[in-house]
């Protein structure tokens, strides 16, 4: 079993003279391997003194490891008592994160704290490259992996060559313009040129083994194809004038439908049966009879 363990002393030490310590208060263990965490406390807490251990997470959740003289039902496989003592039979990255073992008893209360990680060597990182950037334009390159404990950092090569993480500090790089980011794993060329381009690849190591190797991807930066834009153009304008005169030779062939011409508007009215008016708008019996 691998264990690199801090040694010192953690004590929370009461007005009267009690204290709650451990030897070790920075573990680091392989992961499915087993460890010890110590907690020894000394002054007048009684005869019944109440030991209870805590565990937090990474993300911040609380649980009980030791509750009422008992591992809980999570840790009751893997974990046994011995004293104010735990020991874990095996490791699981999930248990990276702090424990607090705490002591109470006649009116008294004191805790210690015990910084545990769990070694987990990185696998193959994930590595995002453009294949295609435009010159002066801004290329984004990341590398991440989230197996790893703890959380690696990283590297990046070009060609094989190793990128320094700041490039004014070393000759031969005073004119790159990137910024890489070793916690996160980010590569960025705010500005690209043609000497950018290249086959990239980026590592993730940590304490826990070997680093890791992503594939490599090929970047190529491009110069702005002006000559394509402009034949673009030129074939959008010959379509448009190939459409213009398509439609005026169908509208001189007259296959193009015609309006049709307005027609007046005739309102039949029919003869009076009494008569009709003359030209001088007098109106006239026409015919008479007699019964």
């Amino acid at each position: 079993m691998l264990v690199s363990v801090t040694l010192f002393l953690w004590a929370a030490t009461g007005v009267n003279g009690y204290s709650v310590t451990t030897k070790n208060a920075e573990v680091q263990v392989r992961e499915n391997e087993g460890t010890d965490l110590t907690c020894t406390y000394s002054g007048d807490f009684g005869s019944e003194a109440r030991v209870e251990w805590k565990f937090k997470d990474l993300g911040g959740s609380q649980t009980y490891v030791v509750f009422n003289g008992q591992p809980t039902q999570p840790y009751s496989s893997r974990v046994t008592i011995y004293g104010s003592n735990i020991r874990f039979s095996k490791m699981t990255p999930k248990d990276t994160g702090v424990y607090d073992c705490e002591v109470s008893g006649n009116g008294q209360f004191g805790e210690t704290r015990v910084k545990l990680t769990v070694l987990v060597p990185p696998s193959m990182p994930v590595c995002r490259v453009p294949p295609t950037v435009t010159t002066g334009k801004t290329a984004h390159l990341s590398c991440h992996d989230n197996i790893g404990s703890p959380p690696p950092k990283y590297r990046w090569y070009k060609d094989g060559t190793l990128l320094p993480p700041d490039p004014s500090k070393i000759s031969g790089f005073k004119n790159a313009t990137y910024h890489l980011n070793t916690e996160n794993g980010n590569l960025e060329f705010p500005r690209v040129t043609k000497m950018d381009s290249g086959q990239y690849y980026c590592e993730a190591y940590n304490d826990a083994g070997p680093p890791q190797r992503s594939k490599e991807a090929k970047m190529q930066v491009r110069d702005i194809n002006t000559g394509g834009i402009v034949a673009g153009v030129i074939v959008a304008l010959l379509l448009l004038a190939l459409l213009g005169f398509g439609l005026w030779y169908a509208h001189k062939k007259g296959y193009l439908p015609k309006k049709d011409e307005s027609k007046p508007n005739v309102v039949y009215q029919p003869p009076s049966l009494y008569g009709g008016e003359d030209d001088d708008g007098e109106f006239k019996q026409k015919s008479s009879f007699v019964v």
